[in-house]
């Protein structure tokens, strides 16, 4: 027999089982306010691309992934043209042995098996085969590593600024000693705070930015050729092999490997 991380026979309160799944079909575009869970929540995507925000942050979850967010964090979500996909919600007792903060994780083959496995089971306590499938999703959502879809927000008041206006207009093609210049911040502070603050250089997190945008404007159907220019780089090539180094394909297959 495995060895759980947890025992979800006897995680759940009141007799609730230590997850449920439900599942989302929406034509168009959904949005919704900020709100949050007792529950944890793992949230993926069959078709569309989601992103989710919280105050520390935002993350993009393509089909090809999922994003975890812990107990009581509040977020709020946003599809990008028609959205299907499934959430996974998980007993906070259960939640201790997880990841405590939020993260997008590339889906498994053995996570999608066991969660459309769940997907089907009738309200109430799980069986002990059910119990074992869902320590399986237990342990995939703690194993499974995490993937550079996230952008983390500074806490500096002044860095925040900054980076409210990129994550805006990722486009926009101010100098780093522009941007701290207008934010009232020394260059060399604002530089050593990003790093400290967001885990990335100033360079690098305006580069994320630019690249989290370039998908959600892919998702809505906007062509390479447009995404490249409307973002700002000088050709098609430059932002293509850009995109490939961070993704590790190219724009036009990005998707077509979601399918």
């Amino acid at each position: 027999m495995r060895d759980f991380l947890v025992d979800p026979l006897r995680l759940g309160s009141a007799g609730e089982p230590v997850i449920l799944v439900t599942s989302r079909h929406q034509p168009e575009m959904r949005q919704t306010d900020r709100h949050a869970h007792a529950r944890g929540q793992l949230l993926g995507t069959m078709q569309g691309v989601v992103t989710i925000g919280t105050d520390h942050g935002r993350w993009l979850i393509p089909p090809v992934n999922a994003v975890w967010l812990p107990p009581h964090i509040e977020h709020d979500f946003r599809s990008h043209g028609a959205f299907r996909g499934w959430s996974v919600y998980v007993a906070e007792q259960a939640c201790a042995a997880l990841p405590d903060a939020p993260r997008v994780i590339r889906l498994s083959g053995l996570l999608n098996e066991a969660v459309a496995r769940a997907a089907a089971w009738q309200d109430g306590p799980l069986s002990e085969p059910q119990a074992r499938i869902a320590g399986v999703i237990l342990d995939e959502i703690a194993a499974l590593p995490e993937e550079a879809l996230g952008l983390l927000m500074p806490t500096d008041p002044r860095l925040q600024k900054i980076a409210g206006a990129i994550a805006d207009d990722p486009a926009e093609r101010r100098s780093m000693a522009e941007w701290a210049t207008w934010a009232g911040i020394a260059p060399r502070t604002l530089s050593r705070r990003f790093v400290l603050e967001t885990g990335l250089t100033f360079s690098a997190w305006r580069q994320r930015a630019l690249l989290l945008r370039s998908l959600e404007m892919l998702a809505a159907g906007n062509s390479v050729t447009t995404v490249a220019f409307d973002l700002g780089y000088e050709t098609v090539s430059a932002f293509i092999e850009l995109f490939r180094a961070h993704f590790g394909t190219t724009p036009a297959r990005y998707f077509k490997r979601s399918n």
